[in-house]
């Protein structure tokens, strides 16, 4: 089939994924890199939603939002989309992300603020690829749209002591004595160092074994561990100093790979939202509570009994051995309980004087519903999808909640996501 003939188009606005969206011969097209304002001339590609994507072949005129990307590896690196757009422009976008998924579910007058912004070189945590076949090794973050791997030198959206990480991640997979090896390193910059899991390399033998020790020597690890597939169990291997992450003053030590907030920043600024909400409530219960992010915040603010649910049993482990080395244990229990298949039932909410719920992506529909039926005064949502905030808060409103207010917050700079707080309460509940 021949390729389809090149055109001029002018982009109107950025859409949901962050690509530039235009209009040419009644079509709409979706083109990376660009921003509303750009004339392009573009090679039309598959067909994408309601219109086709492609990619722009020249560039003939530029829009009034674009700015110089920093990192060499934009454009081909699958992790940022959007270096090319203005700080003023990015940031409402990221805002009207948030605006127009409440609009969808009859949120349309929410009161919404301004977007919290994250700042270059504050990622904190980061999933990074590495592999080896032969002589060649790369380390780094998959390509944009493919599974090769871009052999990362710098990035200005990451902490700099996981950039610094980059090269001793090569050495060693250069050192491992299989020929080939694909696998995954999780990095987290805690307060105490890198914590750091490698999952997918084969068992190392003892001579790997003390590789892998002279590695996190050198690299100045706190804690390495391994994870030979995915599934399969993770194995602390060297542990130089424990990591710590500290939370309203208590210090945790996250299983290894854990979950944390992508920025200090962004934690503090959905915490600043979490507590000030949560302030004099005498009874917390805190849902999808991980190992204690918004936990030891509410409870070292003077707010009354905070109990804990999470479903990983490893992250409650390490809530629950927090709170007791913090002097917690009496304000604070923990429970390990899968949410979406046994939610906290309404009953069970007696009582309560504000739940906090914190999900993963897919959102909290099931605790919604049981919520809603529950006569809890306040709850405080955080979510890294609004899609699935905003269905979650119709099911509050229309159990009696009103929505009183959304704050967005960018962790994952340059790229399509972004986080938010929200605060719901029942009318003339405080």
């Amino acid at each position: 089939m021949a390729a389809a003939a090149p055109l001029d188009v002018r982009i109107a606005r950025l859409g949901a994924q962050g690509d530039g969206v235009g209009e040419g011969g009644g079509t709409t097209y979706y083109v990376p890199f660009t921003v509303p304002g750009d004339v392009v001339r573009i090679r039309p590609g598959a067909a994408r939603g309601e219109g086709r994507a492609a990619l722009a072949v020249e560039r003939l005129a530029d829009g009034p939002g674009r700015a110089d990307p920093p990192c060499p590896h934009f454009t081909v690196c699958g992790g940022c989309a959007l270096q090319h757009v203005a700080a003023e422009p990015y940031a409402a976008w990221k805002r009207e992300q948030v605006v127009r998924a409440l609009a969808q579910r009859g949120f349309a007058d929410a009161d919404v603020a301004a977007l919290v912004p994250a700042q270059p070189g504050t990622r904190r945590r980061a999933s990074l690829a590495i592999v080896k076949a032969g002589r060649a090794v790369r380390a780094g973050f998959r390509a944009r749209g493919e599974r090769a791997v871009v052999d990362v030198a710098a990035c200005p959206m990451m902490d700099p002591r996981l950039v610094a990480l980059l090269p001793a991640l090569r050495a060693l997979a250069a050192a491992w004595p299989a020929p080939r090896l694909e696998a995954q390193a999780v990095a987290t910059v805690t307060d105490t160092g890198i914590d750091l899991l490698i999952a997918g390399a084969p068992e190392p033998d003892r001579a790997g074994l003390a590789r892998l020790a002279a590695f996190a020597e050198a690299a100045g690890l706190a804690r390495l561990a391994l994870q030979g597939r995915a599934g399969a169990g993770i194995e602390p291997v060297v542990v130089r100093r424990q990591p710590i992450l500290s939370f309203g003053g208590a210090d945790v030590t996250p299983p290894p790979g854990a979950f944390v907030q992508a920025t200090a920043a962004g934690e503090a600024a959905i915490g600043a939202v979490v507590q000030a909400a949560t302030a004099g409530a005498r009874r917390i219960a805190d849902l999808y509570a991980g190992c204690g992010t918004w936990t030891f915040r509410m409870a070292g603010s003077g707010a009354g009994r905070v109990h804990a649910v999470e479903g990983d049993a490893a992250l409650v482990a390490a809530l629950s051995r927090a709170a007791g080395a913090a002097g917690l244990a009496g304000r604070v229990t923990a429970e390990a309980r899968d949410l979406a298949r046994r939610p906290l039932a309404a009953e069970e909410l007696r009582g309560c004087d504000a739940v906090v719920f914190d999900p993963p992506r897919a959102g909290a529909r099931e605790q919604a519903q049981a919520i809603a039926q529950s006569a809890v005064p306040l709850v405080v949502a955080v979510s890294c999808n609004p899609a699935t905030f905003a269905r979650d808060a119709r099911i509050l409103a229309d159990g009696g909640y009103a929505l009183e207010r959304v704050t967005p917050v960018d962790q994952f700079l340059w790229t399509p996501h972004v986080e938010l707080a929200a605060v719901l309460r029942r009318p003339g509940r405080r």
